[in-house]
């Protein structure tokens, strides 16, 4: 039998698990986590055949990664929230009463439908977890299951012995965007009671870039209810960017090249050294910067070996070729004035007939300019001036007002990150809503079939094949569809369903029912931006967002650092911290949040670099020129003013 050979920090950490001492293995960019974790899983597995242990990941692909790595009837690995779900849910009585009591508490964030008056309901057929919120038929969704799931664990110590009895081992993957509640869950309420398990923390607080995870675990390091582990090993990034990074961190993790000569950033026995760059420039000149020296030799065209990485989507989706969509989901004219007057509504106590139409109502409230060029005039009349706004307000305007109220959408119905397996039925939906859904499995249908994957692509269609006439024909179907770029979203859904490739079904025509507003928006947008917004999402080119790209690594990576109008993150507060002192008293408070916010977000972009990465800064003053070579190094901050290509 050939003997494994185990990290040191892995046996370090079985050394905590054998006095059953909870533990964290922290470790940076590229030390190889989950490598330590599946390590773990199986030697835990190895000295105790008959524990049970539960592995929770963060997303539905790290679940079918380690579910690849250990075969192993010992072990469930799930998300978060299906663990959750999966051991409060067969107790329905006590989700029952759990539940009103959050409904009725005015400081739960289950919000009851009620208002102020108490809320009653047998949920007759029981609490069911959904992709969405309905709590009159007893559903709920994500965020309600954490809440709930915390407040029976507080409350039940029953099912905390429960749950310890089941599995001895809980392993939290990427532990830092957890959820408080979560951590509350097994850090504290887990601890007391009979018997004892073990919880395991696996992850890096330098890459909690989502501010509802918990980010560290420092209070309960400082308590002793977890022994920290340190894995300082980077096996991914050349010397340049450890050397960098380890300046951007503010833990006292500090990552060293490998020492395994077969790692990635290993040559001939030798770290690599890599190289980065700070460009700037007075304007905005992206084109200049792509054929500059430092970029023209990157294979922009291939997203597996380069990525660029920008702040938000809406900065994205210009370049990426879907800036209508975007612009129905994230900024509708409709929505924002209907805001607007039911803010009114609700400031000046107006009694308004919910039935009458929105026109009718619009008038009532008379919402009026306070200020500027437009004071004393009426926002309908200004806005009815631009042609958009009044083609869109014609739709809605003798509908009855109640009706209008409902209109929502926002952009994580248009470009939620979770990926999906068109092949597999689904128990809960993505945040996508019904009909992008539905253009997803369409344009999937033909990128299946125009890379020759016909068995997939059999399995996913609705059409049935049964002769070569039917391959014929098919063939034509495709072709037409590809053929229909320019044509209507509209155009193409009613063809797919008409030719039996992809067919409406009651659910999709359902949400078109219920949301016809959203639908004549977006009914009449050519497909060939939908198939962008597709083939964006999909990762087939080299666009991203910086917060989708965690996890990933490719050999070159551009870093655009425009902050896009979002508050959360300042890059100029990371490379002039001084900037504080120029602050006024409100954002001053604020500052170390944002800062230590960007300076994760940054570290996550720059350690995804295999071999080059670049890093560019339109218009920087003098201070952050100087912080920047701070950071890169004088030789490597460059104006690309004037540089020759």
């Amino acid at each position: 039998m050939v003997e494994r050979k185990l990290e040191p920090e892995v046996i370090e950490v079985l050394d905590y698990i054998k006095e059953k001492k909870n533990f964290l293995l922290s470790g940076g960019a590229g030390s190889g986590k989950t490598y330590s974790l599946v390590q773990i899983i199986k030697e835990v597995i190895n000295f105790n055949p008959t524990s049970k242990v539960a592995c929770i990941t963060y997303t539905n692909g790290a679940v079918k990664e380690i579910e690849q790595r250990v075969s192993s009837n010992n072990l469930s690995v799930s998300t978060i929230h299906d663990f959750l779900w999966d051991t409060i849910s067969s107790f329905q009585k006590e989700m029952k009463e759990s539940l009103l009591e959050l409904i009725n508490d005015p400081f739960s964030k289950i919000r009851n439908p009620n208002g102020d008056t108490e809320y009653t309901n047998d949920f007759i057929n029981g609490i069911q977890y959904k992709e969405y919120v309905r709590i009159n038929n007893g559903e709920i969704s994500h965020d309600e299951v954490l809440i709930l799931a915390n407040h029976m664990y507080k409350k039940y110590s029953r099912l905390c012995n429960i749950v310890k009895d089941k599995y001895q081992y809980i392993f939290v993957d990427e532990y830092q965007d957890t959820s408080p509640l979560v951590i509350e869950i097994l850090l504290e309420f887990l601890q007391k009671g009979r018997n004892k398990n073990v919880i395991g923390l696996f992850g890096d607080l330098m890459q909690a870039i989502y501010d509802s995870g918990v980010g560290d675990v420092n209070k309960y390091i400082n308590s002793g209810i977890i022994k920290e582990v340190r894995k300082v090993q980077n096996r991914r990034n050349p010397k340049s960017i450890i050397d960098l990074s380890n300046k951007i961190r503010f833990d006292k993790l500090i990552q060293e090249p490998s020492n395994d000569i077969n790692a990635p950033n290993m040559k001939d026995g030798l770290i690599k050294n890599g190289d980065i760059k700070f460009i700037y420039s007075e304007n905005i000149d992206l084109d200049k910067l792509y054929n500059s020296k430092y970029c023209k030799c990157w294979n922009f065209s291939d997203s597996k070996q380069t990525k660029e990485l920008r702040l938000t989507y809406n900065l994205i989706a210009g370049k990426a070729g879907f800036p209508e969509l975007m612009e129905i989901y994230d900024s509708d004219p409709i929505i924002k004035f209907k805001g607007e007057i039911i803010k009114e509504i609700k400031k000046k106590n107006i009694d308004v007939n919910e039935q009458d139409t929105f026109d009718n109502i619009v008038n009532q409230v008379n919402l009026t300019y306070k200020i500027g060029e437009n004071k004393g005039r009426s926002k309908k009349d200004v806005k009815l001036e631009n042609t958009i706004f009044k083609s869109l307000y014609d739709i809605v305007k003798d509908w009855p007002f109640n009706k209008v109220k409902r209109i929502y959408f926002d952009k994580d119905n248009l470009i939620d990150n979770k990926k999906e397996n068109y092949m597999e039925e689904r128990a809960r939906e993505p945040k996508r809503d019904r009909l992008i859904q539905h253009l997803f499995k369409i344009q999937n249908l033909l990128h299946l079939y125009n890379n020759n994957q016909y068995n997939d692509f059999l399995r996913a269609t609705s059409y049935k094949i049964s002769s070569i006439a039917d391959k014929m024909k098919i063939k034509n179907i495709i072709n037409n569809l590809n053929d229909m770029e320019g044509d209507t979203i509209e155009s193409v859904i009613k063809f797919a369903d008409e030719q039996n490739l992809c067919k409406l079904d009651d659910k999709v025509e359902y949400f078109i029912e219920r949301n016809d507003y959203l639908y004549e928006r977006v009914k009449m947008v050519k497909y060939e931006t939908f198939k962008k917004l597709y083939y964006y999402l999909e990762g087939y080119i080299p666009l991203s967002t910086q917060h989708k790209i965690k996890g990933t690594e490719f050999d070159n990576v551009l870093v655009i650092l425009d902050n896009g109008g979002w508050s959360n993150y300042n890059f100029e507060y990371l490379f002039n911290p001084e900037i504080v002192n120029k602050l006024t008293k409100e954002k001053r408070k604020k500052f170390p949040g944002i800062l230590e916010r960007t300076k994760k977000l940054f570290y996550v972009c720059c350690t995804r670099a295999k071999e080059n990465l670049v890093v560019y800064y339109p218009n920087p003053k003098d201070e952050i020129l100087a912080n920047a070579i701070k950071y890169f190094g004088k030789e490597n901050v460059v104006d690309l003013d004037n540089e020759a290509n």
